[in-house]
């Protein structure tokens, strides 16, 4: 199976009785919906939950999907409802580290420390309660775009999509999020760039 083979031509493998063309589509994006999920519920164990329903109900739904969709944006569609169904069950759940994975550090880890001296390990352990803490404080709409931009890896059109927002208001509030995000980060002594955002 070619490995630049299209998310779109997979898809249509699978409709088509491929399951190995399904299997190449989860190991392509189970990281990055799995980081997007663990920031939204904030539990490792409930994401990698979310995440196999993620996949089960696209797989259930493969016969409805059309070209005209990005296989992308259609799977984080189906992963932000999941986490906004369980988000209403869980308001007071409390969050744990949001940390990225051995493999793909997320926004949060880089904002604490890039590859930090060992010195510097102790006082990014400080640092990171608060990050997080910041992006929790971001209003919802804001950290969602945020979240789909950094560990989703979407364009601002893809998010649109997947939220049902306008393209111009899908930027403002990644804007936003970043401008919050960065007086805080000021306010802890870390640069704007260690966030490894922009709003392109």
């Amino acid at each position: 199976m070619p490995q630049d083979e299209s998310d779109e031509r997979l898809m249509r493998r699978f409709q088509a009785g491929d399951a190995r063309a399904f299997e190449a589509l989860v190991r392509r994006h189970r990281t990055a919906l799995w980081n997007f999920l663990l920031r939204h519920v904030g539990d490792r164990a409930r994401a990698e939950d979310l995440l196999q329903e993620t996949f089960l109900r696209a797989v259930k739904a493969s016969g409805e999907w059309q070209e005209r969709a990005k296989v992308t944006t259609w799977l984080f569609t189906i992963a932000r409802n999941l986490t906004l169904d369980e988000l209403r069950r869980a308001v007071h759940r409390r969050a744990e580290p949001l940390e990225g994975r051995d493999d793909q550090p997320g926004p949060i880890d880089r904002a604490a420390a890039d590859d930090p001296p060992p010195d510097a390990a102790a006082e990014g352990a400080l640092l990171r309660p608060r990050l997080e803490a910041a992006l929790a404080a971001l209003p919802e709409e804001q950290r969602e775009v945020f979240l789909l931009r950094e560990q989703g890896g979407l364009g601002f059109r893809e998010i649109a999509e997947v939220t049902g927002t306008p393209e111009n208001t899908v930027k403002s509030r990644m804007r936003y999020a970043l401008e919050g995000l960065r007086t805080t980060l000021a306010a802890l002594g870390v640069t704007p760039e260690a966030m490894g955002s922009n709003a392109r």
